[in-house]
C-alpha cells in the first residue's frame, strides 16, 4: 500500500484524524488516573471495588509475563553454545540435518534438546516452503552507526567487536553516520576510526550528514537514512545484490558477541521471508553494569526483561534500539522515517504498512550490549534516564499514523488491525497507569472513606486483599532477581557474590523507579503529544566514569 509514513504535509481530513489520535492515548491515561482519583474522594465503595479487580488482572499478568519471560531466558541459554556456523551447512544438505538432528535429540540435555529441536523446525518449515536459499557466502552485513556526541571510547569497543567476531570481517562494510553538527573532535575521531580499521573490513567509512536538509528534523533515523543511502551507492559500484545484504542500524554504544552477527545471517537465512522481515537481538546493558548507579541499572534489566518477554511472541514483537533488517526492504518502504524521533519502531510499522500486512520481527537468540544511562552525578544521571525514557515513551507517536494508514488499507486484515490498536494502546496507557495505579492512588479509597464504607467489609477485607496480592508479586520480584543475576556478564572480577547481592537489594527500589523514571516520563510524553507540543529528540548522553 502507497501511504506516507509521516504527520508532514496532509490534508484537512488526514490532520483531523492525526490530532485526533494524537489525543487518544493521553487522554484515555489522564481519565482513568484523574477517574479513579475522584471516585476514591466520592465513591470509594465502587473504587475499592474497582482497584481490587485491577489489582487482580495486575497479578494475573505479572505471573503470566514472568512465566514467558522464563521461557525466553531458557531458549537463550539453550541457544548459548549454538555452533551457528554448523547450522549454517545444514542449510546446503536439509533432509541430511533433519536426519542427523532426529538422532541427536533423544540423547541430548534438556537446553541442548530445545535447540536441536528448535533448529528441526525451522529446517522443516524452510523445506516445505519450497523458496531457494542465498550462498552464506554471498551475504554481506551493512552495520550503520550514527554518532552525534558519542566520544572514540565509546564506539571503538562496538567496532573491535564486528571485526573480532566469527562473521567475515571482509564482507561487513561499516559505517559511521556523523552528524554536521558535532563537534570538531568527534568527526576528528570518527575519521581516525575509519582510517584505523580500514583495511579489516570491507571497508568502514565516516559518512558526514549535513545539517538542515529540507523535510528532515534532527532525529537519528534522518542521519541513518543518509549513511543508507551512501550504502547503496557503494554496494552498487561493487555489485553487490541489495537482496543479499542485511543491515543494522547500531547505537555507537553497541558490543556485539562473537556469533551475533552469525546468528543473525542464519536467522536471515533460514526465514523463508527473509526479505520482509526485521530480526530483532536482545538487548542487555552490561557495558558499564557495575559503574551505574542502581536504580538506572535496575531500570535497564527491566527493559531487557521486556523485550525478552516480547520475543516469545513474535506476531507482536516490534523492533526496539538496535535491530537489523533486509537492505532491500529498507530500500522498498524509502528508508527510516527523516522526522521522527521513534524511528526503531517506526522503520517496523512503515515496512508492516508498506507490505500489507506481511510483515514481521523474528526474534534472534543472542545478545547484544549496551550502556547504562550514567553521568558524572547520580542527579544528572536520573535527569538523563528521565530523558531517555520520555523519548522511549515518544514512540507513542507511531499510534496516529498507525490508525490513519489502517482506516484506509483495504489489504490488510481487520483482525490484525485490531490485534495492532489494542496491544500499542494497551501498551502505552498501561505504561502511564499502571506505576500510579498500584502505588499510591491504589490505597486513596481508605483515605477518603465516609463512616458508613468504613464499617463495611470491603473497607477491612479491601488493603488486607491488596496486600496479599502484593505478597503474591513478590515471587515474581524473586524471579526477576534470579534472572538478572543469571544475565550478569561472566567472567569479571567485579562478579562477586557481594556484588550479585548487591544488585539483588536494589530490585527493592522497583517501586519508586516505576513512578518517577517509567509512569512519569510516558505520562510526559503522552501529555505533550497530547496538547501538540513536540519533542525535540534527545541524544542520550554517553558517559564512562574514568576506571581507576
Amino acid at each position: 500500500m502507497i501511504f506516507a509514513f509521516s504527520r508532514q504535509n496532509l490534508g484537512r481530513k488526514d490532520a483531523i484524524l492525526q490530532r485526533f489520535f494524537e489525543v487518544l492515548p493521553g487522554a484515555f491515561s489522564w481519565a482513568i488516573l484523574l477517574g479513579v482519583t475522584l471516585l476514591s474522594i466520592f465513591q470509594p465503595f465502587l473504587a475499592a471495588a474497582l482497584i481490587i479487580a485491577f489489582d487482580l488482572y495486575w497479578i494475573m499478568r505479572l505471573f503470566y509475563m514472568n512465566i514467558f519471560l522464563a521461557v525466553s531466558y531458557a531458549r537463550l541459554a539453550s541457544e548459548s553454545k549454538t555452533d551457528w556456523n554448523k547450522r549454517i551447512d545444514d542449510l546446503k544438505d536439509m533432509d541430511g540435518a533433519v536426519a542427523r538432528l532426529n538422532g541427536l535429540i533423544p540423547q541430548a540435555r534438556l537446553p541442548e534438546k530445545l535447540s536441536l529441536i528448535s533448529c528441526r523446525r525451522e529446517l522443516m518449515e524452510l523445506k516445505t516452503c519450497g523458496r531457494p536459499i542465498p550462498s552464506y557466502d554471498g551475504i554481506y552485513q551493512l552495520v550503520i552507526i550514527p554518532i552525534v556526541r558519542e566520544t572514540r571510547d565509546i564506539v571503538e569497543p562496538g567496532i573491535k567487536s564486528l571485526c573480532e567476531g566469527n562473521f567475515p570481517s571482509q564482507r561487513i562494510l561499516v559505517i559511521l553516520a556523523v552528524e554536521e553538527r558535532a563537534e570538531g573532535e568527534i568527526r576528528q575521531a570518527s575519521e581516525q576510526l575509519a582510517a584505523q580499521y580500514r583495511g579489516r573490513f570491507l571497508d568502514l567509512l565516516a559518512v558526514l550528514h549535513p545539517d538542515g536538509i529540507a523535510g528532515e528534523a534532527r532525529v537519528k533515523g534522518a542521519n541513518a537514512t543518509y549513511a543508507a543511502k551512501q550504502a547503496a551507492e557503494f554496494l552498487k559500484n561493487k555489485g553487490i545484490p541489495f537482496e543479499n545484504v542485511i543491515v543494522s542500524c547500531f547505537d555507537a554504544d553497541t558490543v556485539v558477541k562473537p556469533e551475533t552477527l552469525v546468528c543473525l545471517a542464519y536467522t536471515f537465512l533460514a526465514t523463508p521471508d527473509r526479505t520482509q522481515a526485521s530480526y530483532q537481538p536482545i538487548p542487555v546493558y552490561h557495558n558499564n553494569i557495575w559503574e551505574a548507579p542502581g536504580f538506572a541499572r535496575v531500570l535497564d534489566v527491566g527493559s531487557s526483561f521486556f523485550q525478552l518477554i516480547e520475543a516469545t511472541n513474535p506476531d507482536q514483537l516490534v523492533t526496539f534500539s538496535s535491530h537489523s533488517m533486509s537492505f532491500k526492504a529498507l530500500i522498498d518502504v524509502g528508508y527510516w522515517p527523516v522526522d521522527m524521533i521513534s524511528d526503531d519502531s517506526a522503520i517496523y510499522w512503515k515496512s508492516y504498512i508498506h507490505f500489507d500486512g506481511h510483515y514481521r520481527v523474528v526474534p534472534l537468540a543472542t545478545t547484544l550490549s549496551m550502556d547504562v544511562t550514567e553521568a558524572k552525578t547520580w542527579a544528572k544521571t536520573f535527569v538523563n534516564v528521565y530523558k531517555q525514557k520520555r523519548r522511549w515513551a515518544w514512540g507513542v507517536e507511531n499510534f496516529p499514523i498507525l490508525m490513519r494508514a489502517f482506516t484506509v488499507s483495504r489489504t490488510i486484515p481487520v483482525s490484525q488491525k485490531l490485534r495492532h490498536t489494542f496491544k500499542l494502546l494497551e501498551g502505552h496507557i498501561s505504561w502511564a497507569t499502571w506505576p500510579f495505579l498500584l502505588t499510591f492512588i491504589g490505597w486513596l479509597p481508605t483515605l477518603f472513606a465516609g463512616r458508613e464504607f468504613s464499617r463495611s467489609v470491603l473497607y477491612y477485607t479491601g488493603p488486607r486483599i491488596t496486600t496479599m496480592i502484593f505478597s503474591l508479586a513478590s515471587i515474581g520480584l524473586l524471579n526477576c532477581i534470579v534472572l538478572s543475576i543469571l544475565l550478569l556478564p561472566k567472567g569479571t572480577k567485579k562478579n562477586t557474590w557481594l556484588r550479585k547481592t548487591g544488585q539483588a537489594l536494589e530490585w527493592l527500589l522497583v517501586p519508586v523507579i516505576m513512578i518517577f523514571l517509567s509512569g512519569m516520563p510516558a505520562l510526559d510524553a503522552q501529555t505533550r503529544l497530547m496538547l501538540g507540543k513536540r519533542l525535540e529528540f534527545w541524544v542520550t548522553a554517553k558517559e564512562r566514569k574514568q576506571k581507576a
